[in-house]
């Protein structure tokens, strides 16, 4: 698990810019996805081609916040990574310039659809109501990446909990641009992983600056355990 923390600086700049580093104080589970990200096997296996072994550790964790969400009545939504024939053919600057052949060829053959790589990892607890989508960029919300936006938006969600791996890239990813389309935003910090420390904590930080609220799975939790415990406000006729 990484040890995690936010640059000081960082926590400085964002208290006097808005009292505290902390960003919402609430949450409303019934319209709060949380948004897994990329936590499939040609991520997780051991030997596999973009193995992130820290991505393995932090499973117990999404697990359980889906588990709160999900009795606190809102989604969960599992993203797979994609490489199909059209993100083949539409994101060949990525595929060709930052792959080697080899690899190119590599991350293709795992994560097409079918193939054991683009699977997500069997011990995530993934329940027959949670829903799978494909993406074909490293943000889900980029255009043309999927169709995450749409379904999110005609459930009327507008709170996200992001996990998943790699931090500094799909899950931070992710992120931003759900910050940049007016969803609320929190950003797990032990419930994201990747390569080292210094990676991980830089997003940690660059998120907390200005785009998520940055917390732990324990504070996640308990915040969707306090909103569920509490009574239904009654309209008056």
């Amino acid at each position: 698990m990484h040890t995690s923390s936010i640059n000081p600086d960082v926590i400085a700049r964002a208290t006097q810019r808005r009292g505290s580093v902390r960003v919402f104080d609430t949450i409303d589970p019934t319209r709060t996805a949380h948004v897994v990200v990329d936590l499939q096997n040609g991520f997780m296996a051991p030997g596999a081609i973009c193995e992130i072994g820290t991505a393995r550790e932090i499973v117990p964790n999404v697990n359980r916040i889906s588990a709160a969400l999900r009795a606190a009545g809102g989604l969960v939504v599992y993203i797979q990574n994609t490489l199909d024939a059209e993100a083949i053919r539409t994101w060949s600057t990525y595929l060709n310039y930052f792959c080697s052949p080899t690899r190119r060829q590599a991350m293709i053959e795992t994560f097409t659809p079918g193939a054991e790589g683009h699977k997500l990892w069997p011990e995530l607890e993934v329940l027959p109501q949670d829903l799978i989508v494909r993406k074909s960029r490293f943000g889900a919300f980029a255009p043309g990446s999927s169709d995450l936006h749409n379904i999110l938006s005609g459930r009327g969600v507008d709170t996200l909990i992001i996990t998943g791996t790699a931090t500094q890239v799909c899950c931070e990813s992710t992120a931003r641009d759900a910050m940049m389309m007016n969803y609320k935003v929190f950003f797990i910090e032990d419930g994201n992983a990747t390569f080292n420390d210094q990676e991980h904590n830089a997003t940690l930080s660059a998120m907390a600056h200005t785009f998520c609220d940055v917390v732990s799975s324990d504070v996640i939790v308990t915040m969707l355990g306090d909103a569920a415990s509490k009574p239904a406000t009654k309209l008056v006729a």
